[in-house]
């Protein structure tokens, strides 16, 4: 089976178009992205018109169609070709057999029915095959069988058939068909990396020259871990900071003395299935019969246009970190070992470390790498978070980057030298965002337990001022929150405490004074100076917020109104005008209740006259119930008129009592 297979092939690779040798690229710069992207750059030697060859892992083809430039400063790109992403199953598609089929001679010769071939040996013959089935076949013993495939063939001869596994050697009769079996064969040996995919960038120019072709592609995250080491003495401002970079090299392929460059920022990046293969839908248009006429559809029409201007040359291309402008280079002071000349270019939106040493990582290989080492002014101070320990603050460092360069964010290890600068420990760990050139981060590592704190919280409200103007009462309501800290500080020696305080929306910070206060994260950062010796000390920290409020004085609730003539916040104008407005409202309202009592007199004279008249249908005619009866209502009549004359001078007295209000409140403030 193994030399039918093997002559099969041989028979497709010879019918097979042969290449002129496409070169390799160099890999010779990486530059990795805190964002979780990597530039690479490669480069080769070319002479007039070449073909590059960039073997690439298939799940970064994506990009790497997005993203690919070629600098050539004396020619210009041809193209880009690469195989398709499924191309076996496109070969196959045009195939008269699956891939199946090649997985033995039998499937072969099987998905090929009626194929002539020619078969030598002791028992050579030529046909077409007409079916393909194995059987178990008995040994000459009788004891034992073995497996084996019985060929059936239509020959000149009529039927005839032979073992495939005895026979010498097989043949296709049609030299098509053994083209198209060695092409499979060809494809499936060139297809065993089904994971990566081999470009083919041409380029044409003339004479000798560097080409470099670049992309950007997914990669880990590269990630950066600090060493801040203290001084013995805490009155020292200046502390020891290691910045050391871990990077994965995942990307499929060594890399072998590449010049290595860390970039800390936030880009934005996005992915697009560029591989993939899109098909839009079409509208299916019913098939004619009998001469049917299916005429295009007139969607109208518009004037022809002036031809457009020829586009402007393009601009030339920019590498990946020239984009970053305008940028400043400077030399980190101080550099760990192996980094004494590393380049730092601080830019608009990014940082960027770049070493001077060529770097070599294997792939699927871990390397830590120092780029920072140098001093920096840093303050233990206790830190208050009630949120994360609400009885002892945090041990901390406020960090000042006084350098000349940003410090990407990472995790912090924190040792203390000993006293005379002898044994280091380890106190703790802390984390360290983004940190720009002159700002301050505060550094939490540890408990501090040699300080204690309680504390409590009031809320009060108060009328605070108010003016009366076109019927309309507006004043404010002071709300005063306190918060009062209780602290007992250290044993010894003197202490700065930074107590953060969350900072209510649209609330004034009264005390502490302001001035100098930081706001981080929408809370306050409030600076305390605590004594030695244990003492307790007691601090208030007061925000304040005046809501404006507003009182239609006509329609006012009485209630509100009495409590609001009451207030000595108002002056006095203010608690008289409001004190005569629950006066005249009084009078409305006394109005109003006389005018209801006459309203439900009306309403029962009515109820009882429909009583009456109920009661004078059943009596009998001319009767002195009947006379009694209308009697009544003659009186009811009267009474009724007497009545409505109340109701019209009651509702004139409510009118009155209303215009009244109405007109007081309107002159209010008005003089």
């Amino acid at each position: 089976m193994r030399r039918l297979l093997t002559a099969i092939a041989l028979l497709g690779l010879l019918v097979l178009p042969t290449f002129a040798s496409a070169q390799d690229l160099a890999l010779k710069r990486v530059m990795l992205s805190s964002g979780g992207l990597g530039y690479f750059e490669y480069e080769a030697a070319v002479d007039g018109e070449s073909r590059l060859k960039l073997t690439v892992p298939l799940d970064q083809v994506d990009d790497v169609l997005k993203s690919l430039v070629v600098y050539d400063d004396k020619g210009n790109v041809g193209g880009l070709s690469l195989p398709g992403r499924e191309p076996l199953q496109q070969l196959f598609k045009d195939l008269p057999f699956d891939q199946a089929a090649l997985e033995t001679p039998a499937a072969l010769l099987n998905a090929l029915k009626g194929a002539e071939i020619s078969v030598g040996g002791s028992r050579a013959m030529t046909g077409r095959i007409v079916s393909v089935e194995a059987g178990n076949i008995p040994e000459v013993d009788g004891k034992a069988s073995t497996r084996r495939t019985r060929v059936t063939l239509l020959t000149d001869h009529g039927l005839q058939q032979f073992v495939l596994e005895e026979a010498e050697n097989l043949q296709f009769s049609d030299p098509a068909l053994r083209d198209k079996v060695g092409q499979a064969l060809l494809a499936l040996q060139s297809n065993r990396a089904r994971d990566v995919r081999t470009l083919d960038l041409s380029v044409r120019g003339e004479g000798k020259r560097n080409v470099r072709v670049a992309y950007i592609v997914a990669v880990p995250v590269w990630k950066t871990s600090y060493r801040l080491t203290l001084p013995p003495d805490a009155g020292t401002p200046r502390s020891s900071l290691q910045g050391w970079a871990t990077i994965e090299n995942l990307s499929g392929q060594d890399w072998k003395d590449v010049e290595l460059t860390l970039v800390s920022g936030r880009p934005v990046a996005f992915h697009q299935a560029l591989y993939e293969a899109y098909y839009t839908n079409r509208p299916e248009v019913p098939v004619e019969v009998a001469g049917r006429l299916v005429p295009r559809q007139d969607r109208g029409a518009v004037a022809m246009a002036a031809p457009p201007p020829p586009p402007a040359p393009a601009a030339p291309a920019m590498r990946y970190d020239e984009q970053q402008a305008p940028r400043k280079t400077v030399s980190t002071p101080r550099l760990a070992a192996g980094a004494e000349q590393l380049e730092v270019t601080d830019a608009v939106t990014q940082v960027s470390f770049k070493f001077p040493r060529p770097v070599s990582v294997e792939n699927g290989r871990t390397l830590s790498i120092p780029f920072v080492d140098r001093d920096v002014t840093g303050q233990r101070i206790a830190l208050y978070q009630p949120e994360t320990a609400a009885r002892n603050p945090l041990a901390a460092v406020r960090l000042v980057n006084d350098g000349d360069s940003s410090l990407p964010p990472g995790i912090v290890t924190i040792y203390q030298r000993g006293k005379g600068g002898g044994d280091v420990t380890y106190v703790g760990d802390a984390q360290l965002s983004g940190m720009p050139i002159g700002q301050t981060r505060l550094l939490p590592y540890a408990l501090d337990d040699k300080i204690t704190i309680e504390q409590d919280a009031a809320r009060t409200e108060q009328i605070a001022n108010g003016t009366i103007a076109d019927g309309v009462l507006r004043y404010g309501r002071l709300q005063r929150q306190t918060i009062t800290y209780r602290i007992r500080g250290p044993s010894r020696d003197t202490r700065d405490l930074i107590v953060t305080q969350p900072r209510l929306p649209g609330w004034t910070l009264m005390k502490p004074d302001p001035k100098g206060v930081e706001i981080s994260e929408g809370s306050y950062r409030l600076l305390f100076k605590l004594a030695g010796g244990e003492q307790t000390q007691v601090f208030d920290v007061v925000q304040e917020q005046i809501q404006q409020q507003v009182l239609r004085l006509i329609d006012g609730p009485v209630d509100q109104i009495k409590v609001l003539a009451s207030a000595q916040e108002f002056d006095g104008k203010t608690r008289e005008a409001l004190t005569k407005i629950l006066q005249l409202q009084q009078a409305v309202a006394d109005a109003q209740r006389r005018l209801g009592q006459v309203e439900a007199q009306q309403q029962q004279v009515t109820q009882d006259q429909a009583r009456i008249r109920e009661n004078l249908a059943s009596v009998p005619a001319n009767s002195d119930l009947q006379r009694r009866y209308l009697g009544m209502l003659d009186q009811q009549e009267n009474e009724i008129q007497g009545l409505a004359k109340q109701r019209t001078d009651a509702q004139k007295a409510v009118d009155a009592a209303r215009e009244a209000l109405r007109t007081y409140v309107t002159k209010l403030g008005q003089g």
